[in-house]
C-alpha cells in the first residue's frame, strides 16, 4: 500500500529531520485500507513509529486480537469494550528521557461505538496522568463537533487531541487556552489522487449506482500527513503545526 510504504521509507530521516523525540502512527488503514496485521504492525514499529494508534477498523483482520493481546505499543480504542483483546493506553519513553502516554478513543456519533467515549475519558486521563507528564489523546470520530468537544473538555488535563478518521486535514490546529494542542483531523497519509484514498471511479460508481463496490487503494499523489505538537516537559503544548510532505 503506497501510504505504507511512504511511512516506511520517510519515517526515520523525518524524525531527524523535525528533531523529533516521539512518533505516533495511526495504523487503522496500514492492511490494504483496512485494519492493520500484527507483521505490518512490526514494520511501522521498525520504522520508528513509537506507538501505534487503531480505530473502527482494529479488528478486521485475522490474528490481530492475539497480536494486540501482547503488544504493549499497538493500542486500540479503550472504548471497545471491557472483553475485546488489547489496551486503550500505552506509556512509552521519548528519546528525550520523558514518559509519554498516549490513549485512544473511538467517537459516539455515528460510529458502531460499544461504549460511549464520554463514560471512559476521565478515568483514563487520570491513569495516563499518573504514568506521564505528557498525555496524547488519538481521538478517531467521524464528526467535526465530538471533536472539538472533547478537546475543549480536556483542554488543560491532556497535552494534545488529535482527530483522526476522516481522512482529510483539517484547518484547524491550535493550542487551547489551557495548553492543550488540537486538530479536527490530522490527514491521512496515501494517495490523495483519490477519494480518501479508494480509486476514485470505484467509490464514485458506489455513490452514483448505489451497487456493492470492492474499494481498492489509488496510487497516485502519495502524501504524508500528519501534526507536530511542541510541548514542555510538563505537558503543557505551546505549538501545533501541520506536516504535509509530498512523496
Amino acid at each position: 500500500m503506497p501510504g505504507r510504504r511512504a511511512v516506511e521509507e520517510r519515517l526515520p530521516r523525518l524524525r531527524d529531520e523535525l528533531d523529533v523525540d516521539l512518533a505516533i502512527v495511526n495504523g487503522e488503514n496500514a492492511a490494504d485500507g483496512a485494519g492493520i496485521t500484527g507483521k505490518l504492525a512490526d514494520r511501522l514499529l521498525a520504522a520508528g513509529a513509537d506507538v501505534i494508534t487503531l480505530g473502527n477498523h482494529t479488528y478486521r483482520r485475522e490474528g490481530i486480537a492475539a497480536y494486540l493481546a501482547r503488544s504493549e505499543v499497538v493500542i486500540r480504542p479503550a472504548n471497545q469494550g471491557r472483553w475485546t483483546s488489547g489496551r486503550g493506553l500505552a506509556v512509552v519513553e521519548a528519546r528525550n528521557g520523558v514518559r509519554v502516554a498516549v490513549l485512544s478513543l473511538l467517537g459516539s456519533l455515528f460510529l458502531d461505538t460499544p461504549v460511549s467515549p464520554w463514560e471512559v475519558v476521565d478515568d483514563l486521563v487520570e491513569e495516563a496522568r499518573a504514568g506521564a507528564p505528557v498525555v496524547v489523546v488519538d481521538f478517531h470520530a467521524e464528526t467535526t463537533s465530538e471533536k472539538v468537544a472533547m478537546a475543549t473538555w480536556l483542554d488543560g488535563r491532556v497535552t494534545a487531541v488529535i482527530g483522526t478518521h476522516t481522512h482529510i486535514q483539517t484547518n484547524d490546529a491550535r493550542v487551547l487556552p489551557k495548553g492543550t494542542a488540537a486538530i479536527t483531523d490530522a490527514g491521512m497519509t496515501g494517495p490523495h489522487d483519490s477519494v480518501i484514498g479508494v480509486r476514485a471511479e470505484l467509490a464514485i460508481a458506489r455513490m452514483r449506482e448505489r451497487r456493492p463496490v470492492r474499494f481498492e487503494p489509488a496510487e497516485g499523489g502519495v502524501r504524508i500527513e500528519g501534526v507536530v505538537v511542541d510541548c514542555s516537559d510538563d505537558g503543557r503544548a505551546h505549538g501545533i503545526q501541520l506536516l504535509r510532505v509530498v512523496v
